[in-house]
């Protein structure tokens, strides 16, 4: 049994509010989990004390026990320092110019240089 900690959405609609659950990777989304370990709020501003309370000791517990962090989870606990922070590219790759954007852009700069 693969375990998750993950995001269980709640809230209306336009109105998001998210629970952290641990949960079998098998289960739906919002369906059954085993246990809360904190919330997220998206709706509050970023310096907002309670836009994410986490359970650390049970956290802990459950990395210990195996269970994985979801990509959005894991920058939260690494902001909260209980693991190491996630590496993450500035730019993702398929939004990256394409071949001949790149060379307009290499002959455009060398113009710009050269007049």
């Amino acid at each position: 049994m693969s375990l998750k900690i993950r995001l269980a959405r709640a809230g209306a609609k336009k109105r998001p509010y998210y629970h952290i659950v641990v949960a079998d990777s098998r289960s739906p989304r919002d369906g059954r989990f085993i246990e809360k370990v904190g919330a997220y709020n998206p709706m509050l501003p970023s310096d907002h004390a309670d836009r994410i309370r986490l359970m650390n000791e049970r956290i802990t517990h459950w990395l210990s026990q195996g269970a994985l962090p979801t990509d959005r989870v894991a920058r939260f606990l690494g902001n909260a320092g209980l693991i190491a922070k996630p590496v993450y590219t500035e730019q993702p790759k398929q939004s990256a110019p394409k071949k001949r954007a790149q060379e307009r852009a290499a002959a455009a700069a060398a113009a710009a240089t050269a007049a």
